[in-house]
């Protein structure tokens, strides 16, 4: 391995994080909330100790091995997670256990917070935490598609037989800077069209910024307690539906459909396919049992309600236009259900991502067929091409990983107080990166207690990391020579 490199990369990233403090220092000099304090200290923190990682080391110049690659980034999100809480400090009440939750849940785009009474915070740390969930949103789309398939974490190569990357012959660019480069451009237009479609729904203009920043990264952190319930305008609601949407596709299909100004790139991807007609499918559903169950006296009320929460839970952005948890029959457990599956992989959603589920089901029809004809050769294909065994295999080994730590988190969860349905949905949220959960944390976290907020923090990250990226740090053989 070649830790000095690993270590000048990281100090060059703290550094990084420190310039984009200066933003929410401008809007608390802006609008006079008294609150630079907490932002001088982070940025202080983050640039001294990135400068004093950086300096030693700052000459090499070296190739990133496989197994760097694995340390970088759990340390990457580790760091940035440690160093985000640092402006949390400020606030009343709120422990280092509370501070590192928040930040943890930003940066992952998890949604789940510990805070109440937000529109009361000052206007600076609401920026700040909608900035995280962007700038978390910003790394998640580099990790999906530029890093790990080089990994091969979880199957995560398959996007390439399907998707452009720094590890295929065609590439979007040559560079995988310029792969980044060239993602995150997109991202940025993206998040502007959303914050203009936000304040032409009327929005103010810090609201429209903040929800962009949380829409587009499929975060779902908001200025108001009551999020977009706050608004109660079918316009917002709208807006939030569309670039949700958006965020929880491949971010290489949008740089492909914008190179080429041909939207049938989107249809000629299967993972799209897929996604899109499922959520148009469980929007259908999910609007007749709300109307059928007279939850809403119009079909207008039933599918405005019901197109939302669907994207928002499809897409593990976290959002709720109406207080979904207390909806009839199935419908809250089914949403829960659906932040499993997310969004597609190279997207900023969380969860399984649909591509694996697409696998592993067809993994389970060749197996039935096997029943029928043991003899028979019966590759699996996927876009009309042989998937490789060690694909399937990998991705065979992500659900059973994900499964294990999904029920050993959860125990641990209810050991520390939690009744069943609201541990079971804690960890759901926070493993798929969801936010939106059931029972005692409906609304917050807070009430969980300190031991079960860190299995909180570890399920944000394990499931941000794809699990195996984090995992593998714990196995002897990554360690030896």
């Amino acid at each position: 391995m070649n830790p000095a490199l690993v270590q000048r990369i990281l100090g060059l990233v703290l550094m990084s994080l420190a310039a984009t403090l200066v933003a929410p220092l401008v809007v608390s000099l802006l609008y006079d909330d008294d609150n630079t304090g907490p932002f001088l200290i982070g940025l202080g923190v983050a640039a001294s100790t990135g400068f004093a990682f950086w300096l030693p080391v700052r000459n090499v110049r070296r190739e990133l091995r496989l197994r760097d690659g694995f340390l970088l980034v759990v340390l990457l999100w580790v760091v940035v997670v440690l160093a985000g809480a640092v402006p949390f400090f400020g606030l009343p009440g709120l422990g280092f256990t509370d501070a590192v939750f928040e930040s943890t849940s930003g940066f992952t785009t998890s949604s789940a917070t510990i805070l109440t009474g937000i529109e009361t915070l000052p206007k600076s740390l609401l920026w700040y935490r909608q900035q995280m969930q962007w700038l978390g949103g910003s790394g998640t789309i580099v990790l999906a598609v530029a890093v790990l398939p080089f990994l091969g974490v979880g199957g995560m190569q398959i996007s390439k037989a399907d998707t452009p990357g720094p590890v295929k012959q065609e590439k979007l660019t040559p560079r995988v800077m310029q792969t980044a480069r060239a993602l995150w451009v997109v991202y940025l237009g993206i998040t502007i069209a959303c914050a203009f479609g936000y304040w032409f729904a009327g929005m103010a203009t810090f609201d429209a910024i903040g929800h962009a920043f949380a829409t587009v990264s499929t975060g779902g952190f908001s200025t108001w307690d009551a999020g977009l319930r706050h608004f109660d305008s079918v316009a917002v609601d709208l807006v939030a539906v569309v670039f949700m949407f958006f965020g929880g596709v491949n971010y290489a299909m949008h740089f492909l459909a914008w190179r080429t100004k041909d939207v049938d790139t989107y249809y000629m991807d299967p993972q799209f396919r897929t996604y899109l007609w499922l959520t148009l499918g469980l929007i259908v559903l999910v609007t007749l049992y709300l109307y059928g169950s007279h939850t809403y006296p119009s079909l207008g009320q039933s599918f405005r309600y019901g197109a939302l929460q669907v994207v928002s839970m499809q897409t593990t952005t976290g959002y709720a236009s109406a207080p979904f948890a207390l909806w009839p029959g199935p419908l809250p457990v089914l949403l829960v259900l659906l932040t499993f599956v997310g969004g597609c992989a190279g997207s900023t959603s969380g969860g399984i991502t649909v591509i694996r589920w697409q696998l592993v089901l067809a993994q389970g029809m060749r197996e039935l067929k096997r029943l029928v004809h043991p003899t028979a050769e019966l590759p699996v294909k996927y876009a009309g091409k042989r998937v490789p065994g060690r694909i399937l295999a990998a991705v065979t080994g992500f659900f059973a990983m994900y499964l294990v730590l999904f029920g050993v988190m959860m125990l641990l969860l209810m050991a520390t107080g939690l009744d069943q349905v609201s541990a079971w949905s804690a960890i759901a949220s926070c493993m798929n990166n969801g936010g939106a959960a059931l029972g005692q944390v409906a609304q917050t976290f807070q009430s969980v207690p300190e031991a079960g907020k860190w299995v909180c923090i570890a399920a944000m990250l394990i499931g941000r990391l794809e699990v195996f990226t984090l995992l593998v740090l714990f196995t002897p053989a990554f360690w030896r020579h």
